[in-house]
């Protein structure tokens, strides 16, 4: 009798691995989409601090010039702003007059295309892509 006990107990039932794989279920649905806001946040923090470069350069554009820049190469030109090739490849940026700076990810940026991230500068707040709603301050 103690043999065929012994026998009988030796592997899981179903019942017990339909358990383990529902939690392993319950487990994934709730950190992929925690993972994905992540990677979109590392994805976008290129840009923010690129972003943070150019309203700098243009804050010291405007003390020097005693005017705002229309655009990033203004910057560059006169040797205010200088952007990596690797950052421009995945981003582009654009100065909106005196409200807010851009950036739009291109083709080689692995999120895709057409994302984009938006820092106003009257409120002092990123927008956009890989940020939470609310927005996030500049710092």
């Amino acid at each position: 009798m103690q043999t065929q006990l012994s026998r009988k107990r030796r592997g899981f039932t179903l019942i017990e691995i339909l358990v383990v794989v529902v939690i392993i279920a319950i487990l994934a649905a709730i950190s992929v989409p925690i993972y994905v806001e992540y990677v979109r946040g590392a994805r976008a923090a290129d840009a923010q601090s690129q972003i943070g470069a150019v309203y700098n350069a243009a804050k010291m554009y405007q003390q020097d010039k005693d005017d705002w820049p229309s655009d990033i190469e203004t910057l560059e030109e006169f040797g205010y702003l200088t952007i990596d090739e690797s950052v421009l490849r995945k981003w582009s940026f654009q100065i909106e007059g005196t409200e807010a700076i851009t950036a739009t990810s291109t083709d080689e940026m692995a999120g895709g295309a057409g994302k984009v991230i938006t820092f106003d500068i009257l409120q002092g707040k990123f927008y956009g892509y890989g940020l939470p709603n609310e927005g996030s301050d500049l710092q």
